[in-house]
C-alpha cells in the first residue's frame, strides 16, 4: 500500500473504533446496574434511565445538532466530538455522584449524535465511490462489536475492577481515536467529499428508508428487549446460559453485517429489504416455535444476522436517496432508529403484561412485517426501483452543482 492508502485504512479503521467505544458506552450501564446502584446509592432503575436519557438526547439532538455544524470542516467535527466523549467518559469515572453521572452521559450522548450523523459521509469519502458498502461494513462491524466484545468485556472489567474501570478503559479508546483521527484526517469542507450528497436524490425514497428503520427497529426491540425472560421462562433455559446465548446473537450480527456489507454496493435497496425480511422471519419463528431450544437457538442467530444489518443497508441507500446533504440524512435515521429503540421497549411492556414474553415476539414480527412492505413499496414509485435500488432516472453530470463536482481532497494532515 501506498502511504496515503495506510493513511486512509488508518482513519478507517480509528472511525470504526470511535463506533465501537461509543455503543459500548450508551449500553455499559446495562452490565454494571448492580455496581453503579450500590455505590452512588440509587434505585436499579435509576441506572437503568442513564440508557434511557441517553437515547432520548440522540432522538432528539441528531438533526439540530447535524444542521448547526453542516459546513465545518469534518476533521474539526469530528475531533472535536471526540474531546467531548473522552472528557465526559473521565468525567463518568470521576463522578461522586448521580447527576455527575447523568450530566456527563448526556453530554457523551450529544457527541455520539453528531458523531453518527458525519460518520458515513467522512469514511466513504476517503475511498473510491465503487466500495461504499463495504466501507460503511467496516464502521458497522465496530459498533456491532460493542455488543459482542465491548459490553460483556465492561460488564467483566467492572466486577472485577469496579463499575468505574471500564469507563476507564473507554476513555483510552477514545483517546487513541482522537489522535489518529486529528493527525490524520484531512481538513477539508464538508461538501467536497462524494458522499456529501445522495446519488439518486428523491425524498418519498428518503421517507421511506426513515420509516422502514424507525418500525424495523420498533419491532425487534418490542421483542428483544424482554429476551432474557423469554429464555429463561418461555424456553426453558437456565439463567446462566443466557450470557452464551446472547453472544451467539452477537456474533451472528457481526457475521451479517459482515456478509451483507459485500453486496451492498451493487443490491442496496435489495440488502434491505432481505435484512427487514430474515427479522420478520425470525421473530415469527421465535413465537411459533418459543418452546425448542435448538430452534431458538437458531432462530435467534438469524434475528442477529438480519437485525444488524437493517442500520448499514439504510445507511447505504441514504448515500443513495437523500435529497440533501447526507449527514442531515443520516442524522435523521440516527434519530429514527433510536425511537425505535425507545418505541419499542415501551410497545414490548405494554404487551408483556398481557401476552407474556413470547406474545412480545408476535408484536414485534407483525411489525417488522409492516416496515417489510413499507420498503417494497418503493417499487411502486414511478420508475419503480431498478436491482441495485437507485431510481432509473440518475442524475445526471448537467444536474450535479460545482460543489458536488468538486473532487476529494488527498488525505494529509494540514
Amino acid at each position: 500500500m501506498t502511504s496515503s492508502t495506510w493513511r486512509r485504512v488508518l482513519v478507517l479503521l480509528a472511525l470504526a473504533l470511535s463506533a465501537f467505544t461509543f455503543n459500548t458506552t450508551e449500553n455499559l450501564p446495562i452490565g454494571l446496574l448492580s455496581l453503579i446502584s450500590s455505590d452512588l446509592d440509587v434505585s436499579l432503575s435509576s441506572v437503568g434511565y442513564l440508557v434511557t436519557w441517553y437515547g432520548l438526547t440522540v432522538a432528539v439532538i441528531s438533526l439540530p445538532i447535524a444542521h448547526l455544524t453542516r459546513g465545518w470542516p469534518r476533521r474539526y467535527v469530528l475531533s472535536g466530538v471526540l474531546v467531548v466523549m473522552v472528557a465526559a467518559t473521565l468525567v463518568s469515572v470521576l463522578a461522586d455522584s448521580y447527576r455527575v453521572l447523568l450530566t456527563a452521559r448526556v453530554a457523551t450522548a450529544l457527541a455520539q449524535a453528531l458523531f453518527w450523523a458525519v460518520l458515513a459521509p467522512v469514511a466513504v469519502g476517503l475511498f473510491s465511490p465503487a466500495v461504499r458498502g463495504r466501507v460503511i461494513a467496516v464502521t458497522s462491524v465496530g459498533g456491532s462489536l460493542a455488543t459482542v466484545l465491548g459490553v460483556p468485556a465492561g460488564t467483566w472489567l467492572g466486577q472485577q475492577g469496579g463499575w468505574r474501570a471500564p469507563f476507564l478503559a473507554l476513555t483510552a479508546l477514545g483517546l487513541a481515536a482522537l489522535v489518529v483521527i486529528a493527525v490524520l484526517l484531512p481538513t477539508s469542507r464538508p461538501e467536497d467529499s462524494h458522499g456529501a450528497y445522495g446519488s439518486a436524490p428523491h425524498t418519498g425514497r428518503f421517507a421511506i428508508v426513515l420509516a422502514t428503520t424507525a418500525i424495523s427497529v420498533t419491532g425487534m426491540f418490542a421483542g428483544f428487549t424482554y429476551v432474557e425472560r423469554f429464555l429463561t421462562t418461555v424456553t426453558g433455559f437456565a439463567p446462566e446460559t443466557v450470557s452464551v446465548l446472547l453472544f451467539v446473537f452477537g456474533l451472528a450480527g457481526i457475521a451479517g453485517v459482515s456478509g451483507v456489507g459485500q453486496f451492498l454496493d451493487r443490491f442496496p435497496h435489495g440488502s434491505l429489504v432481505l435484512a427487514v425480511g430474515l427479522q420478520a422471519v425470525a421473530l415469527t419463528g421465535l413465537y411459533l416455535f418459543a418452546d425448542v431450544k435448538g430452534a431458538v437457538v437458531g432462530l435467534l442467530a438469524l434475528l442477529g444476522a438480519s437485525a444488524a444489518p437493517v442500520f448499514m443497508a439504510t445507511q447505504a441507500r441514504i448515500l443513495q436517496v437523500a435529497p440533501g446533504r447526507t449527514e442531515l440524512g443520516f442524522a435523521a435515521n440516527s434519530a429514527a432508529f433510536n425511537v425505535g429503540i425507545a418505541g419499542g421497549a415501551l410497545i414490548g411492556g405494554l404487551a408483556l403484561s398481557t401476552v407474556d414474553a413470547r406474545g412480545t415476539f408476535l408484536v414485534g414480527a407483525v411489525l417488522t412485517f409492516v416496515s417489510l412492505a413499507i420498503v417494497l413499496a418503493e417499487r411502486l414509485f414511478p420508475g419503480g426501483a431498478t436491482p441495485d435500488g437507485a431510481t432509473r432516472a440518475q442524475v445526471t453530470p448537467a444536474q450535479v452543482t460545482p460543489e458536488r463536482a468538486t473532487p476529494e481532497r488527498a488525505v494529509e494532515p494540514s
